[in-house]
């Protein structure tokens, strides 16, 4: 293993034992807010997550899940990165994203546009784990077009 890929994995496991952005008893700050629950019926994991986005920015994401290391600090990682971002901005990153995923590990991450989310570059080469790792993406897409109006990016 590579000193890249111990990093990668160390990032994935740090965030599946502390996980960021997690809790939706956290209140809500103001402006227009989205939920969407996803479900990965393969494996069961399921991430329900909430989306805040007010002035161009989401303000607040918040998620509650379950579910095996990948998905949990796929979403954990998400919330680190997406808080905060104006919504062109998610748009790229959640882009960038999908497309490492769907690569099957052929292409390198661009470092620059996915941050600490290019540790998941390794899991796009399994097929089964792909599901797990854009769960919590899928959910703040949905959740994150729906409190914008349509606009996310």
């Amino acid at each position: 293993m590579s000193g890249l890929d111990a990093l990668y994995q160390q990032i994935i496991l740090d965030h599946s034992k502390a996980r960021h952005g997690s809790g939706l008893d956290t209140p809500a700050p103001a402006g227009a807010e989205a939920v969407s629950h996803q479900l990965n019926p393969v494996c069961g994991d399921e991430i329900t997550l909430r989306a805040v986005v007010e002035g161009g920015r989401i303000r607040q994401l918040r998620w509650d899940g379950a579910g095996c290391a990948i998905s949990m600090a796929s979403a954990s990682v998400l919330s680190d990165l997406a808080e905060g971002m104006e919504l062109a901005e998610f748009g790229v990153l959640a882009g960038a994203f999908r497309e490492m995923m769907r690569s099957r590990g052929k292409i390198e991450p661009d470092e620059e546009v996915l941050a600490e989310a290019a540790a998941f570059a390794g899991v796009s080469r399994y097929a089964a784990r792909v599901k797990c790792a854009m769960l919590a993406w899928v959910a703040a897409e949905d959740a994150v077009g729906r409190a914008s109006g349509g606009a996310s990016g």
